[in-house]
């Protein structure tokens, strides 16, 4: 439904039939419900506009009767809705004439700025053939509002002229114009459209007559003169130009504008609350480009550039030449910000300062005047730091992210390489230039002569390699090295020597790490500086440099050796103090620290590599833990070797317990270097030479996962290694539950394992709590308690998730999809399964990818697709490593391979499988391993009672029967069918006195 109040009220349904609301109340209530049309109106003051301010007695009543007959009058077309405080119609604003005029007058100027003169004239053509005569006829009293929107038509008037004249014009609008002037005598505005009318119709004499009545109507009716605006229009006009004013307008831009429509948001809401928004950040970040961007909606902007300005007084004098207001023979020597003001003055525009921090103090003076003298001016300042007016809002411009950085760096490319569609290395290259749109752009222009591999190479040597910029732009802004370079030439000598120590870090740093590495004294208000300047940026009390301004300034670092060294004691005294709190209730604010400087420790620890292997033993062994943690060891494989061989071929005197750490951190996961048996042999012996409490006890859990399961855990080396301290005697708990699984005696293991879930609880590690949770929630599978498994499986996946462990939620995520497997839940089963394999692979753990990719084979071949489970498996195979801990996986798969060739009925096959898989069961200690070979061989035996005597001895391997496994339910039940129950038990028990002799037979 349409409603009209430009005019008589007028109401017509969707397809223009029109409707009438009743007498004059109704008409007057509508008219007030329609000026806020979609918000509510109050009672009062509906009560107040249709009454006036003496309503009479019930005029409550009568407003709610008067809204009833409306509503009936408008139904169902449209709706009146009570609220809390009053009534309001559901009409949205755009129905309203009143509000549609405001809309597309508001888009026509914003037209009109951006220079689509066409456009702007159709959209106020549009607007004002809205007018049909005095608006809100029907509201008598309503002198404000009307007068509201009749000062609006003309302004509209006047804008489509403007774009009229624009689009040539002329001799067409002077009669309009005249009749505009007769009522508004004293618009210079209209003075100015009607000479450039007059001049584009050839009457250059009227022209220059209607500036001489402009002059004497001003003076006689309010003193003044023409604005300096009108009168370089008059001088233009007599040097026989062509009566368009110069009017200040954007610079164009070349290239498509990438990104940023979060900080264009932001901009748009500040400009919307502030007069005075400041964008700021590093040289490069692309502050000038997106002020233009932001610039092109806000109506009437003039773009100063003060980037080549080198005298700060010459500012006003900038932005006059920027206004296009020139110079006359007699004007003043020294009044240029006068000026300024008077050009300025009742004008509503955005004046874009841009590049203002090598003049910064006066412009932000100018910026304070023009904004206290000039209500309708905005300034969009864009600089390195902040001006410091009061009311200025600041907009930090960040590097992009990572998808709008690929983006520009690809639209780039493409300029210089047509059908560059991309490469692998592309978002390495945009990561390490830091997401400085300027560096991105730099470098995809070198695409021109080098290969994606060939950049990346090469920027080490950034600077000289972006070297080559757009040759028609200032020289500091052509090329990276002149862009930081100006940056830094802004900065004090202070500030550039704290600035070239903080490139000491890797990853930022803390402020008492700046205060202890640097030997700055009370640094803080350097740093405040600094990142005032947008050298250095600071989140939740880190301070960083981005990696391009890093690297400029660590060429300018004196004594760096001394600095690396301060750094490296600083990191290594963090380590130390933090490696004891790993293994308690600090644990996880400890490993948040050393992740947040887990750059710094890495540093550290190549330094100390190269100038003092010693040490940099201490540091590796106090970082072991929080590695194996984190799941980080993989990538740290190479540093572990190097240190070896910077150490030597025996340990320094003391370190010894340091020594086997870097060992069996030198050692290979994949087991796929020839001097990993070598190593492990070396650790051996170190093993067996400590007798005492070890200063590291979680050497001994790495040592397990090293050299093969802890099944000597009862010898008194062992517990003397371990100690007394609460967490190592739960590790010992630890130990002895594996040695219990492992040797099939299940109710000792699981006593085990719940002592020491109870240690690891005493001290708060998470680690160990959920490293008993995952083997207990096997045991309740192993009972067919379902619920009471993912309960404890659940609180374990709870401490590995704070703990950000991704080996430990793969090890948890598959047992709990064995679960869930085995409750009949395989979708959600192959869901856990799949996100364990990818958390596996993440961290490097092979053998977990392999075991995950298993138990989507069990999934694919119990639903019935043995395809599809052959295909999991295999590829479960090919990535096992060759470790001892992978002995158990593999010989799992090849226990799903054969039942898979079970169930596709070659029956010979599965029984090969299960050979190989009995002979890898036969080398671990695991006897789990032979009881799962068991379970197999069953399910493939010719006679019923042969397979009940091999199910007794997977039972007595294993020290109890499981209850829910699907394979084993399903053997146990077809047996049972087969055979009498005495015949059953009887070859049940024989099997399980039998155990692995059982298994050995054919």
């Amino acid at each position: 439904m349409r409603f009209g109040i430009l005019g008589p009220l007028d109401l017509r349904t969707d397809d223009g039939t029109p409707l009438d609301p009743g007498g004059p109340r109704p008409r007057a209530l509508l008219t007030l419900l329609l000026l806020d049309a979609g918000r509510a109106v109050s009672a009062g003051r509906l009560t107040d506009g249709l009454y006036g301010a003496e309503p009479p007695a019930g005029a409550a009543n009568a407003l709610q009767s008067q809204i009833s007959r409306l509503r009936r009058r408008l139904a169902p077309h449209a709706e009146i809705e009570a609220t809390a405080g009053g009534y309001r119609i559901t009409a949205p604003p755009d129905a309203v004439d009143a509000h549609r005029f405001a809309r597309l007058c508001a888009a026509g100027r914003s037209a009109l700025a951006a220079g689509d003169h066409a456009g702007a004239a159709a959209l106020l053509r549009d607007a004002l053939a809205l007018w049909r005569g005095t608006p809100l006829p029907d509201l008598p009293d309503a002198h404000a509002e009307r007068a509201r929107l009749e000062e609006l038509r003309p302004a509209a008037l006047q804008d489509r002229i403007e774009a009229d004249l624009a689009l040539g014009g002329g001799a067409e609008l002077v009669p309009e114009i005249r009749a505009l002037l007769a009522a508004h005598p004293l618009s210079e505005r209209l003075y100015g459209q009607l000479m450039r009318a007059l001049h584009a119709a050839g009457r250059p004499a009227e022209a220059l007559t209607v500036y001489e009545e402009a002059r004497r109507v001003l003076a006689e009716e309010l003193g003044a003169a023409p604005s300096p605006e009108l009168a370089a229009l008059h001088l233009e006009l007599l040097n026989g130009a062509d009566g368009a004013p110069r009017r200040p307008r954007l610079p164009a831009q070349l290239t498509r504008f990438v990104g940023r429509a979060a900080e264009l948001a932001r901009i748009e809401r500040a400009l919307d609350g502030s007069r005075m928004v400041t964008l700021t950040g590093p040289g490069g970040v692309g502050k000038t480009r997106l002020a233009v961007e932001a610039a092109r909606a806000a109506g009437e902007v003039c773009f100063v550039e003060l980037a080549s300005l080198t005298d700060p007084a010459g500012i006003p004098r900038a932005v006059l030449t920027a206004l296009g207001v020139r110079e006359g023979f007699r004007t003043p020597v020294g009044d240029t910000t006068d000026r300024l003001l008077a050009a300025l003055e009742g004008r509503t525009l955005l004046l874009v300062l841009d590049n203002c921090e090598h003049v910064v103090d006066e412009a932000a003076r100018l910026s304070a005047l023009l904004l206290a003298a000039c209500p309708g001016v905005r300034v969009l300042a864009t600089s390195r730091e902040s001006l410091g007016i009061t009311g200025e809002v600041l907009v930090a411009v960040p590097p992009l992210e990572p998808e709008p950085s690929l983006a520009l760096f690809l639209d780039r490319a493409r300029a210089v390489r047509p059908g560059f569609d991309g490469h692998a290395r592309v978002p390495d290259i945009c990561r390490a230039l830091d997401g400085l749109p300027l560096a991105i752009e730099l470098a995809a222009a070198r695409l021109r002569t080098l290969t994606p591999d060939e950049l990346a190479d090469r920027l080490d040597d950034r600077f000289r390699l972006l070297s080559r910029g757009d040759r028609s732009k200032a020289p500091r802004h052509r090329t990276l090295r002149a862009v930081v370079e100006w940056s830094w030439e802004l900065l004090d000598p202070e500030e550039r020597e704290l600035a070239a120590r903080l490139t000491v870090f890797a990853g930022g740093a803390t402020l008492d790490a700046v205060e202890a590495v640097c030997g700055v004294p009370y640094p803080e208000d350097v740093l405040a500086s600094l990142v005032e300047k947008s050298f250095v940026e600071v989140s939740e009390g880190r301070y960083r440099m981005l990696e391009t301004i890093r690297a400029y300034a660590a060429g300018q670092l004196a004594a760096g050796e001394e600095l690396r060294a301060a750094h490296a004691a600083h990191f290594l005294q963090l380590a130390e103090r933090a490696e004891p709190c790993l293994r308690g209730e600090q644990q996880l604010p400890w490993l948040e620290r050393l992740s947040a400087e887990q750059g710094n420790l890495d540093a550290a620890l190549r330094h100390l590599t190269r100038t003092d292997p010693p040490v940099a033993l201490r540091l590796g062994a106090a970082l072991t833990w929080f590695l194996r943690l984190r799941g980080l060891h993989g990538g740290r494989l190479a540093q572990a070797r190097a240190l070896l061989a910077a150490v030597g071929e025996e340990p320094p005197e003391g370190l010894a317990e340091e020594y086997a750490l870097c060992l069996m951190n030198a050692v290979s996961a994949a087991g796929d270097d020839p001097a990993d048996d070598e190593r492990v042999a070396r650790v051996a012996a170190l093993m067996g030479s400590f007798d005492g409490p070890l200063r590291y006890p979680f050497t001994v859990v790495l040592w397990s996962l090293t050299g093969g399961p802890l099944l000597t855990a009862v010898d008194g080396q062992v517990r003397a290694q371990l100690g007394h301290a609460p967490w190592g005697l739960a590790l010992l708990d630890l130990g002895l539950a594996y040695q219990a699984l492992f040797s099939g005696r299940a109710g000792d293991s699981e006593e085990a394992f719940t002592r020491a879930l109870n240690g690891f609880r005493t001290t708060g590690d998470r680690w160990g709590m959920a490293n008993c949770l995952d083997p207990l929630g096997g045991f309740a599978l192993w009972r067919g308690d379902h619920e009471r498994a993912l309960r404890l499986l659940d609180e374990g996946l709870e401490y590995v998730r704070e703990l950000d462990a991704p080996e430990e939620t793969a090890d948890l995520l598959r047992t709990r999809a064995t679960v869930l497997l085995s409750r009949g839940a395989a979708e959600e089963a192959a869901a856990h399964f799949t996100r364990s394999a990818r958390l596996a692979r993440d961290a490097g753990a092979s053998d977990k990818v392999a075991g995950a990719w298993r138990g989507l084979g069990d999934v694919a071949r119990l639903a019935g697709d043995t395809a599809r489970a052959r295909g999991h498996y295999e590829s479960a195979l090919e990535v096992c490593a060759a470790n001892w801990f992978s002995v158990g996986e593999t010989a799992r798969i090849l226990l799903g391979l054969a039942r898979t060739a079970a169930a596709e009925g070659d029956r010979d096959a599965a029984l090969d499988w299960c050979a190989q898989a009995r002979a890898q069961a036969l080398e671990s200690p695991d006897t789990l391993l032979l009881a799962d070979v068991a379970d197999a061989l069953a399910d493939l035996a010719a006679r019923p009672e042969r397979a009940a005597g091999l199910l007794g001895a997977a039972a007595g391997l294993r020290g109890a029967e499981p209850a829910a496994d699907p394979d084993v339910v399903r053997t146990r039940e077809r047996v049972r069918a087969a055979l009498s129950a005495e015949a059953y038990d009887e070859a049940f028990a024989r099997g399980r006195a039998l155990r692995s002799a059982a298994v050995s037979e054919r």
